[in-house]
Formats: C-alpha cells, structure tokens, sequence
C-alpha cells in the first residue's frame, strides 16, 4: 500500500526556489527563471561537454571512442601515403622529365637549324645556276644542254 504524507511548506528550506510564501501561492508572478541559479557564469562549452559523460553509457563512449580512433588513424595513414605517392611522383618527373623535354628541345633545336642550312644552300645554288636574262630578251641557253645542279649531299 501507498501511505501518503502531507509536508507542510514551512519545514522546507526557504531558500528552496520551489518554496512560496502564501501571498504568492495563488500569483504565478513569480516564476523559476526569475530565482537566482548556481550555474557559474564562466561556465565554458568545455565544461558542457565534459558534464555530457554522465549521460552517455560507458559502452557506448567505448564504442564511439573507438571509432573515432580508427577513422582518424585511418586518414593519418590515408594522408601519410598520399604524401609519398606525390614525392614519388615529383621526383621521378624531375629526374626522367626534365633530362628529356631539355633533350628534346635540343634537337628541335639542331632540326631547325639543319633546315635553315639547306634553305640557304638552295638559294645560293638557284642564284649561281640561273645566268641573268634581260627582260623580253630569248634565252642564251642551249635546250640539248643539260641543266646544271649544285652540289647534292649524299642522301637527299
């Protein structure tokens, strides 16, 4: 069975915020959020969350400390190895790349310069086999003569 018990309201502390006087048992004037708290005001988002463990289950902290752990040895690894495939990277296109687009270049640079050099062979033998011809006058050379080439190195 329930016994039940009146409690008289001037046998509780009266610093309770709970505690009215009798003028104001019928007034709702005064109300919790007026009564002064023992929150300290310095109260930081730390302490908040430090008073949090309380509330959560021992296991699961475990279980989320736990994952948490893992996730974060995880990517520290993830990142540790990226590092190291970018230096591979880097290395090798300094080492192998470098020597070849240098080695590369030079040879377009020989190209170019064989090409200006027949350029110039070709127009100083154009200009020494065609004699002058004034304008409107016939041509002093013989058809059953043939035509004098310049100098052909070998393989052209």
């Amino acid at each position: 069975m329930v016994k039940v018990e009146i409690v008289d309201e001037q046998e509780t502390s009266p610093n309770s915020p709970y505690a009215s006087s009798a003028s104001s048992r019928t007034s709702s004037s005064v109300s919790l959020s007026s009564v002064s708290s023992d929150v300290p005001a310095a109260e930081t988002l730390y302490d908040r969350l430090a008073a949090l463990v309380d509330i959560v289950p021992p296991t699961t902290r475990h279980a989320i400390s736990s994952r948490v752990s893992r996730t974060t040895s995880f990517l520290v690894r993830g990142g540790k190895m990226a590092g190291n495939v970018a230096w591979v990277v880097a290395t090798s296109a300094l080492l192998v790349g470098l020597p070849l687009v240098l080695v590369l270049e030079d040879e377009s640079r020989i190209v170019q310069q064989e090409k200006e050099m027949l350029a110039q062979q070709q127009g100083a033998q154009a200009m020494m086999a065609a004699p002058f011809q004034p304008p409107g006058g016939s041509s002093s050379v013989d058809p059953s003569r043939p035509k004098q080439q310049g100098l052909v190195p070998p393989g052209f």
